[in-house]
């Protein structure tokens, strides 16, 4: 099994990155590719630029690595209740491609932030975004909030969050086996 895994954000020091790495340790028996979403910086997407110049180079990249994974596991950081717009353009562009671009991929999705709502709003974007309008089916989904206050070195400290996110990885894993 093939996993395409990334951040949802372009931050340097960004938590949800940090999240993902956690979880991608966890998963067991698969390849994972491992994508830094600024390595997929384009112009922000508009119907003239695609008109004039096509898909950049980036964004076909991107769209091929989705095809070639079986799954993908994402943790979304919250701008403003949204999307990263780093994110969102990215998606923009892959979704003009092929708008159902994530059919048929299971999806653990993840979100933390400092706060005490973990990223859920992103996360309400984020589950009708890729099930309803990308095609994808979302195994899992969990926010994980006081970011800095439970997860320190790598890992996570408070055991209830850990076993939480351990769950949703494990449920995850095993409908990527069926």
């Amino acid at each position: 099994m093939k996993i395409l895994a990334f951040a949802g954000s372009n931050s340097k020091k960004s938590i949800n990155k940090e999240l993902l790495n956690f979880a991608l340790k966890q998963l067991k028996n698969v390849d994972i590719d491992l994508v830094d979403i600024n390595d997929y910086e384009m112009p922000i997407y508009s119907i003239d630029r695609q008109i004039e110049n096509g898909f950049p180079k980036e964004a076909e990249d991107f769209y091929k690595k989705i095809e070639e994974a079986d799954g993908i596991v994402v943790s979304l950081a919250e701008h403003n209740g949204n999307f990263s717009v780093a994110l969102k353009n990215i998606l923009d562009w892959v979704s003009r491609i092929d708008m159902s671009f994530l059919k048929e991929k299971k999806i653990l999705l993840l979100s933390t932030s400092p706060g005490s709502y973990g990223g859920g709003n992103v996360m309400e974007v984020a589950t009708k975004y890729f099930s309803m309008f990308a095609g994808g089916e979302i195994i899992a989904s969990s926010t994980f909030p006081f970011f800095n206050d439970n997860f320190q070195n790598g890992e996570i400290t408070n055991e209830e969050l850990k076993a939480t996110i351990l769950e949703k990885i494990e449920i995850f894993q095993d409908a990527l086996s069926k």
